[in-house]
Parts: structure tokens; sequence; C-alpha cells
């Protein structure tokens, strides 16, 4: 609303005088010192809101009770505040909740009062600035410069601290845990990390053979494989058919019905492959005399596949349907086909996006769960047989870290090792297709 009343003023100041800027800079700078200033104020003070409240709620027990017991009590004191606590509540508890609520209506009402005065402040400001017909289209450039910056930051920030929370947790395991072991060796059964001798300290000798995350790897690129032996041939040659031969009328209406399969829950993709892709797999390799497990890797491949034909379809349907008209004009001048200018023409200048949209698929097929679990089963077997059951390292994080963990105890700190091994793992495939794209990309002037 104040863009708009900025941009109002800006035309009744233009009936007295010559603008220093475009109308809409004018509502820009007045919705910007409108919501910006209180906008920060309202977020600083709801991250430090929760600090303050505990400090003070327990400041009345911090020489009662341990750190770690300060914790637990304030919990009991918040579920007592909301009506969440069942069973007989401390007299002192009880007071310490009512403090908490009469503290969480001040400073919410503060917190309300503030940030209007702000606002009202900021747009008084903002509007004496306008009346003065002051230059607004570089406060508001250089605002804009200042927020896309804090965008890139945050997002660079976020992915350093995904790798570093990784990286810190993965070191600790590996401190317990020989890498060798870990990365070759055949045998994954977290479970007996718990095993401990006499002395109760954790066996080393168990915990060499407990965590050999080879079948996991493994069964992660099997799986992934199956799903893009699938997935690539099928979205690529729909994605050419649709950029190159279907009809207006075909397009319009077949795209779109692709793109749902990109939009149904994992989970039913992981019902459909437990209840009738896998047993049809069983049912045909049985009577072809195969022994088929009623959980097996060719079930979830085939089923993945078919969930991540869209990435690979719609993606190059768009990256092939962006290559300049001109080159398949010329082309066809020089008498090429069209299947000759798709293969010789379009597709090498497309092959940058196509192979993008391939890691995409990739990635997509890398990080799937719900499917392997529900389709492929848990077992961390190391086979070449798509007819066996085999488990992923997602599958296995998802295991690792089901209910209340220990996180200082090696078994939950695999997760994270398996977590940064398929970091790396994916940042070594965007190489390896990065390289593959430069090799043999064509570019055309």
């Amino acid at each position: 609303m104040s863009y708009f009343f900025g941009k109002k003023r800006a035309a009744h100041i233009q009936v007295q005088t010559r603008l220093t800027a475009l109308p809409q800079f004018y509502g820009y700078y007045l919705a910007i010192w409108c919501a910006a200033p209180a906008l920060i104020i309202f977020s600083l003070w709801t991250f430090f809101e929760p600090f303050l409240v505990k400090n003070l709620i327990l400041s009345s027990f911090k020489g009662s009770y341990e750190s770690n017991q300060l914790s637990i009590l304030y919990a009991q004191i918040k579920s007592i505040a909301q009506g969440t606590f069942f069973g007989t509540a401390q007299e002192n508890l009880v007071i310490a909740a009512d403090k908490y609520n009469q503290l969480i209506s001040l400073l919410v009402k503060s917190k309300a009062i503030l940030s209007l005065i702000i606002l009202i402040g900021c747009l008084s400001f903002a509007y004496k600035k306008i009346n003065q017909n002051i230059r607004t289209r570089e406060p508001v450039e250089k605002f804009l410069k200042y927020l896309f910056f804090s965008c890139s930051l945050a997002a660079v920030l976020t992915t350093a601290g995904i790798v570093f929370s990784l990286l810190f947790e993965s070191l600790r395991f590996f401190s317990s845990v020989n890498f060798f072991d870990f990365a070759f060796g055949i045998e994954w059964n977290p479970g007996r990390a718990f095993v401990r001798d006499s002395t109760s300290q954790i066996d080393q000798e168990v915990l060499k053979n407990s965590f050999g995350a080879l079948p996991l790897f493994a069964g992660t690129f099997f799986i992934a494989f199956i799903a893009m032996c699938v997935a690539i041939p099928i979205g690529l040659m729909t994605g050419i058919y649709m950029a190159e031969y279907a009809s207006t009328n075909v397009r319009k209406f077949a795209k779109p019905i692709i793109e749902i399969l990109a939009g149904i829950p994992t989970v039913v993709y992981g019902f459909f492959a437990a209840l009738t892709v896998g047993p049809f797999v069983k049912q045909i390799g049985n009577s072809m005399g195969l022994e088929v497990s009623s959980e097996s890797a060719l079930a979830a491949g085939l089923v993945m596949g078919v969930m991540i034909i869209p990435f690979v379809s719609s993606l190059s349907d768009d990256v092939i349907t962006a290559v300049p008209q001109n080159l398949r004009e010329g082309s066809y001048a020089m008498g090429a086909t069209k299947s000759e200018t798709i293969k010789k023409v379009i597709f090498p200048a497309a092959l940058p996006g196509i192979v993008g949209a391939i890691l995409l698929a990739v990635s997509r097929a890398v990080g799937e769960t719900m499917i392997v679990v529900m389709a492929s089963g848990l077992a961390a077997n190391l086979t070449a047989n798509p007819l066996e059951s085999t488990t992923t390292i997602t599958a296995q994080i998802v295991m690792i870290l089901v209910g209340d963990q220990q996180f200082g105890d090696p078994k939950t700190q695999a997760a994270f090792a398996l977590g940064i091994s398929l970091f790396v793992l994916t940042l070594v495939l965007n190489i390896l297709a990065l390289g593959v794209v430069k090799k043999y990309r064509e570019k055309y002037e």
C-alpha cells in the first residue's frame, strides 16, 4: 500500500516540478522505508526473544539445578504454561509457568508496539524525503544490491554450514572407525556398535566389522543405474519428440500430463513399487525359473526411473526448444534431414543443458529414500543381481536417525559419514559432467 501511496505522491509532485526519477522509484523508496526497518527489528526480536525468556525464567533456578537439568526444567515449565503437562506439577514450577505466560504476553505487546512506532517513524521520514523531491533511484538500487548480496551470502553460508556440520561429525566418527574399513568394508551392521567389553568400552574389533559402507555405495549406484536406464532413454526421446516433432495441440496436453509424474509423492511411488511392481517382477522371474526376492533392486529402480522421467524430458524439451532457429534453417539449407539436423546440430548445441538435466535426475535418484525402503528393503547386500534385495545410503541414514539418538555414539555419527560421502560423490559426478560438456560442447556465434 505504501508503494502506491508513494507513486501517487510522485504524481502530485510532478505537476509542480520535474521528478528526479520515475514515479515507481518513489513508491519503492517509501515501501522500503516502511517495511525494511520494522521487519529487521521484528526478526531480531523474534530471534533473541526465546533466549531472553529462558534466562529470565531460569534465573531463580540456576543455583539449585545443574545446567543439563535446567533444560528439562524449562521444558516442563513451558508444558505447564501451554496446558500440555500431564501429572502433578510442583508449586515453584506453576509459579514459573505463570511468570512465563505474563512475560510472553508482555513481550508480544512490546514487539507489536515497537514495530508500529518504528514503522510510523520511518514512514514519516521517507514521506518527508519524497516531498523534498530527493533522488530516489540511487537509494532503491543500492538497497536492492545489498538485498541480492545478502540472499546470495545466505545461500553460500547455508551450503558452508551444511558441509561443516557434516564434516565435524564425520571427523569424530573417523576418529573411532578407520576410514578404509568404512570405505572398503563389506559388512554393515551399525547396531553392533553398542557391544562393549568388560570395561564398558566399545570393542574396536566390533567397530572394524560393523561399518563397512561398500554395500551401501554399491546399492545406491546400482539402483540409480537401473533408474537412469529407464529415465534417460525415455525422457530424452520424449523431450526430442515434444520439441521437434509434436504439434502444438499434442504438446499443450502431453507436457503437463508428463510433468504430473514429478508431482506425485514418493511414498505413493513406494506403495506402487511394493504392491504392484515388486510382485509383478517376482511373478515374471518365477515363471522364467529365476529366484526373485520379494523386495528387489529391479523393482525399486524401475519405479524410480518412471518418477524421474519428467526431470529429463521437461528440461531437455526446454533446452532443445531454446536452440536458435537459424541453426535449424542453416542445416536444412545444406540439405540435411530433420533427423540429421537433430543429431548433428541441435543435440550438440543443447548438450550442456541435457547433461544438466541428466545430472539433476541422477541426483534425484541417488537421494531417493521412500521407494528404496518400501521396494528394495534395508538389507545391506553387496550384489550385482537386480533380482535381490539391497539398500542405499539415504535409506540407512534414515534408519540410523530414527528415534532418540546419542550423537556421541559411533552408530549415530555414521549417518554423518554417509552424508559427507554422498556429498563428495555428487561433487565428483558434477566435475565429471562439466568435463564432458567442455569436451563435446559445440559453440556457435
